[in-house]
This record gives structure tokens, C-alpha cells and sequence, in this order.
């Protein structure tokens, strides 16, 4: 079964993606770093300014990795919780952790979130969206945990919808992952997962589209990197 048949279906993808973000967590954020031309952490410091934080305010950072947008959240913020479904993603955040008693670390799924209804004021993510199994699922459960008003921001990939561009970003990405899974996992398929979910993604127009079908209002999108990355940016509606 190939890798693009394999992410397809929401159970294949959901199996995969729990098995391949256990093995990459010790290099994640050199990946990042290196398939964003070293533009990751400045791209994560945009999401945090347009999340416009204010010191009451009570964040969820989702897909939390190794903490970048938790960490830099939580400065600002009365509290925060990073959520992520790999274990190891959270000992890797721990070990980043500074004394912050606002701050906590939860092992949980997006599709699942273990909050009560209306419980943030903010809830972040970075490339989080593109790998849950059922987007539309994770995106009602973003909107229930949020208060009327709170704030949304997503950063990920793009899908470009030019045809000839797509092309040749997906070969670079295709390319430059096989040739570091190869190195650094002795398996090619390894980061070419990045590619192949961005074929099935539905780009930042069509998130932009599911976002507002999920009560989401004042829907935009901020694009990076010549529109091949994008931060999305919702509120919810007020009651």
C-alpha cells in the first residue's frame, strides 16, 4: 500500500501520523526549521501578534510539538495548556519548560479535546490542521472549547492553487524529505508524509471555507513565503 493510500482515509491517517510523529520528535524542530528556509520561528512570532494576546486571556495551543507558540503564548496570557497526542512531543516541551506556574502540558487528542465547553479565550496551532484525521471534526472541537469571541490562529503548509507551482513545490518537498528520511530515519517515506498531505489538504481557501461552516466569523487569511504557507485567523461568533 503506498503512503498516499495509506493517509487517505481517516483511520490509515490517523494510525500513521501517531506512529510517525513518535518517531520524528527528537528531529522535529530541525525539520521545521530547515524545510522553512529558517523562517519557522519568526512565522510563529507573526501568529502570536496577530493573536493579539491580552493578560486575562486563557490559551490552548494544539499539536503543541515542542512548544514554540505555547511557550512564547504563555508570556502574555493569564494561562496556557499545550495539548499534543505524542507523548514524546511532551517530554521534549518539559524539558524546554521554564518556572511558569500558568503553564501546562496535557496528552490528548484534537479530535477529543478533554476541555468543557467555552474554556479559552485563544486557541493556537502550527501544523496542526493538516494532520488530524477529520478536519472538520477538529474544528468543532476548536469552536466548542472556545468562548463567544475567542480567537483562532492556524499556521501550515499552503496548497497553491496555481497548478504548475503546486507541482514544483510539492517535487522540492518530495525531494528534500525523502532525502532527509533517508539520513536520518533510513526510510524516505519518512518526510515525504509532508507532501503527500498537503495533495490531500485542502489549502488555505478551503480551510478558510470550513472554518466559516463551523461558526467561525471574521475569517482571514495572512500569507507567508509568497502565499506557499498561511496563517489563518477566526473569532467565534458572539452569542
Amino acid at each position: 500500500m503506498t503512503l498516499r493510500t495509506t493517509i487517505s482515509t481517516p483511520q490509515g491517517k490517523r494510525r500513521y501520523v501517531r506512529r510517525l510523529f513518535a518517531t520524528i520528535a527528537d528531529n522535529y524542530d530541525f525539520i521545521t526549521g530547515f524545510l522553512s528556509y529558517g523562517q519557522d520561528r519568526r512565522w510563529k512570532r507573526r501568529l502570536i501578534d496577530l493573536a493579539a494576546l491580552d493578560p486575562s486571556d486563557r490559551v490552548l495551543d494544539l499539536a503543541c510539538g515542542t512548544g514554540d507558540l505555547l511557550f512564547a503564548a504563555a508570556s502574555g496570557a493569564r494561562a496556557a495548556v499545550g495539548l499534543d497526542i505524542t507523548y514524546r512531543m511532551l517530554q521534549l516541551a518539559k524539558s524546554r519548560q521554564q518556572e511558569k506556574r500558568n503553564l501546562a502540558l496535557v496528552a490528548g487528542d484534537m479530535l477529543a479535546l478533554p476541555f468543557h465547553d467555552a474554556r479559552f479565550d485563544l486557541v493556537t496551532t502550527g501544523y496542526g490542521l493538516r494532520n488530524v484525521p477529520d478536519l472538520r471534526a477538529a474544528l468543532a472541537e476548536i469552536h466548542r472549547v472556545l468562548v463567544p469571541g475567542g480567537r483562532f490562529l492556524s499556521l501550515d503548509f499552503n496548497r497553491p492553487t496555481n497548478p504548475v507551482v503546486r507541482a514544483m513545490y510539492l517535487a522540492y518537498l518530495t525531494v528534500v524529505g525523502s532525502a532527509l528520511g533517508a539520513i536520518l530515519h533510513a526510510d524516505p517515506n519518512t518526510y515525504r508524509y509532508i507532501p503527500e498531505s498537503i495533495r490531500l489538504y485542502p489549502g488555505a481557501a478551503g480551510v478558510s471555507r470550513l472554518m466559516n461552516e463551523a461558526g467561525f466569523a471574521d475569517v482571514r487569511i495572512v500569507p507567508l513565503l509568497a502565499g506557499l504557507m498561511a496563517i489563518h485567523v477566526g473569532r467565534k461568533r458572539r452569542l
